[in-house]
């Protein structure tokens, strides 16, 4: 960004501005101002960018305090790039969403090397050509964002969120000195700029943060603060800051890494992304150019994939000598053009893929197995470890899963176990170490009553796991509760997990209709909430009552009616209760419903508590009756009177993506491969449903391409 004559005309202007300021000869510098402001940014750039200050942090101060105090003298002097406006709003009340200009998608992921020369060999046939160039980059561990710029200023910054709307965080990037808040768009013939990147954490600044954090908390005395577990979830967390913005993004040192140009026009709307800018590595050339940070050090090209799989061998070799948490590579195509040629489906870009770095694994003891109850009765085993540090969080639980995985590993308290994190995150014990065994260890015995309410346990001939069938079970209860405020249920924003637990604990929330009768009063006394918190979760809980009727079946918690089937339900009646004068084998005959669901939902309805509970519902405000939005036409009959069930691993869209197109255009989703389905959608590497539907004759299999072209047609 600065060339060596540039650098040496910032040090001579910083020195000459340094003595004016200790000899008090400020006066006139208005008319210096821009030169004032161009100082400060060259050796923030130094400082935050390149890691490489040329002055102290108190010559900094001096010169930034003096920029301030013209400015204040001088407010028509002020512009929004100044050094001094990182900061317009220090607290907001709530997050804005901001639809990105291009969806952000994910990235399908690869774990070896021939995941690897499968992608290049799709890349390649998509192209007809087998001149292809990719880049290879690392996978930041840490939390998506996305920043806007027109005519020359950052604009808006965003998260990723559910990568078409994210939450507007504009603030807490203009508190980070590696965003810039201006930029030489113009030079470059660009009027509106989105980026993309990569909020994170150095390891060795989120050791000082851990350590202040510990201070802290000794300081303060509040059992409430918690000590910071992963830079990821950190870096995550203060994104989620409404208070004291700037202090917070500075105590928690956030900087940013920015790698992807995901949208450039120039002032007369043009797209230059394929055209002046012609590769992946340009762009990003063109962003560390124009002053924004990118992993240039870290950046390769290859003309071929062997050179390519070679370096991520070597990546995953020196991966903990990085100073950032990474838990891949990502590899793109670098052409522009081609990336426009391969396309995307609506869940990720065919012209890059993640290659995952293997599992890390760290040894520790099972000090004991404790059993936990979910909202459909299955008992799940947790181990209790002994903690241990892992890739700087620590380690205490595993799920266990079963009864027949801890057989099968054989598992026994005392035993030292191999744990690893399942892509970094979820830990699970991969073996025991038997030649650590001394001989004390004690062999697990699998309990035959519920842990919660001592109700003797059931399992199923074909299934794996332990249940318990009392459906008033407390801590099925809980689990319910918490399923049914879900986002993807009655989505009652401010009712967490943890506020759920709470209301349990002190006996107000017994079953699903307690949500809709809390002591607002009594809440509102309790620590952690105030009158906006508890206003807030008043007015949530109320709106829910207006949810359509299948995301109330869904949210019921019913073990096997998922999302979609609930709608399979709800298509064919008007009220919720005339599913209860179903009969069994009316619910086995609803195309994509089989017997196994029918049967669950057949027995909610027949539980003795159903009807009183289903009144309740009525008598704190819900229809149960199905809407007219629940009734909205479909987009056309294409479809119409067929069935179909998906497969294998989908490259065009997501499964519910596919269950939304099949319902849009008049068909019905099936759960299981049998005589009544029509057509069986096979993606990549399909399972055991391709040769049951080959072996049954009557079904017929469609790729991808041929579905799509159904609904077309």
């Amino acid at each position: 960004m600065y060339s060596s004559k540039d650098q040496d005309n910032y040090l001579a202007f910083t020195k000459l501005l340094l003595k004016d300021i200790s000899s008090g000869n400020t006066a006139d510098k208005l008319k210096e101002i821009e030169l004032i402001r161009k100082i400060i940014r060259f050796h923030e750039y130094r400082y935050r960018v390149l890691n490489d200050a040329l002055i102290s942090d108190y010559e900094y101060d001096q010169i930034f305090n003096l920029l301030k105090k013209i400015e204040e003298d001088n407010p028509d002097a002020l512009t929004a790039d100044s050094p001094t406006q990182r900061i317009l709003q220090e607290d907001i009340s709530e997050f804005q969403p901001a639809v990105h200009l291009v969806p952000m998608l994910s990235l399908d992921n690869s774990y070896n090397a021939q995941d690897l020369l499968d992608f290049d060999k799709r890349v390649k046939e998509a192209l007809e050509t087998e001149e292809v160039t990719y880049v290879l980059e690392p996978k930041f561990d840490g939390s998506g964002i996305s920043l806007i710029y027109e005519n020359n200023l950052l604009a808006r910054a965003a998260t990723r969120g559910d990568g078409t709307t994210g939450e507007e965080v504009t603030p807490h990037a203009r508190s980070m000195p590696t965003i810039p808040l201006s930029a030489e768009l113009e030079s470059e013939g660009i009027q509106k700029l989105e980026v993309r990147g990569e909020v994170v954490i150095s390891k060795a600044n989120f050791k000082k943060v851990q350590d202040n954090r510990e201070r802290e908390i000794v300081e303060s005395g509040l059992k409430s603060m918690r000590q910071f577990k992963s830079a990821r979830n950190t870096a995550a967390g203060t994104f989620r800051t409404k208070k004291n913005i700037e202090q917070e993004v500075r105590k928690r040192k956030l900087e940013v890494f920015l790698y992807h140009i995901s949208y450039a026009v120039n002032k007369d709307g043009r797209d230059i992304l394929g055209s002046q800018l012609k590769t992946h590595f340009d762009s990003v050339e063109m962003l560390k150019k124009l002053g924004f940070r990118v992993p240039e050090k870290e950046i390769s090209v290859h003309e071929d994939i062997q050179s390519l799989i070679k370096r991520c061998e070597q990546w995953e070799e020196e991966r903990d000598n990085y100073p950032f948490e990474v838990d891949g590579l990502v590899v793109k195509v670098n052409d522009l053009r081609q990336q426009a040629v391969c396309g995307s489906t609506s869940h990720h870009p065919k012209w890059a893929i993640a290659y995952k770095f293997k599992a890390r694994m760290v040894s520790t003891v099972v000090n004991d197995i404790e059993y936990q109850v979910g909202r459909t009765g299955a008992i799940t085993p947790v181990a209790k470890l002994q903690p241990v540090d892992f890739m700087g969080v620590e380690i205490s639980n595993a799920s266990l899963h079963n009864a027949d995985y801890i057989a099968e590993k054989d598992i026994r308290i005392g035993d030292t176990v191999v744990v690893e994190r399942a892509g970094d995150v979820i830990p699970q014990i991969v073996k025991v170490e038997l030649n650590k065994r001394s001989g004390k260890e004690q062999i697990e015995r699998f309990p035959t009553e519920c842990p919660c309410c001592n109700t003797t346990l059931v399992k199923e001939a074909d299934e794996a796991d332990w249940r318990c069938p009392n459906w008033d079970c407390p801590d099925q209860v809980r689990e319910r509760l918490i399923h049914f405020s879900s986002k993807n249920a009655m989505d009652i924003a401010g009712l967490s997990q943890k506020s759920i637990e709470k209301f349990c604990e002190l006996g107000y929330l017994i079953t699903v209709p307690d949500i809709y009768r809390l002591p607002f009063d009594e809440i509102q006394e309790l620590e952690g909430f105030g009158s906006k918190s508890v206003n807030k979760l008043r007015e949530a809980i109320e709106v829910s009552k207006g949810q359509s009727l299948d995301r109330l079946l869904y949210g019921l918690g019913i073990r096997h009616v998922g999302r979609e089937t609930a709608k399979i339900f709800i298509n064919e009646i008007k009220l919720l209760e005339e599913l209860g004068d179903w009969p069994l084998e009316k619910l086995e005959e609803l195309d994509g419903v089989g017997p196994i669901v029918a049967k669950s939902l057949f027995d909610f309805f027949h539980q003795e508590s159903t009807p009183g509970f289903l009144a309740d519902l009525r008598s704190l405000g819900f229809t149960l009756e199905k809407s007219e939005d629940d009734s909205a036409a479909p987009e056309s009959a294409a479809l119409e009177g067929k069935s179909f069930l998906f497969t294998g691993k989908l490259t065009q869209f997501s499964r519910s993506e596919a269950a939304e197109m099949v319902k849009n255009h008049s068909g019905k989703m099936s759960s299981s491969v049998n005589k009544k389905l029509d057509f069986l959608v096979v993606g990549e590497k399909p399972g055991s449903k391709l040769a049951k539907a080959e072996k049954l004759k009557t079904v017929s299999i469609l790729t991808e391409d041929q579905f799509l072209e159904m609904i077309n047609s």
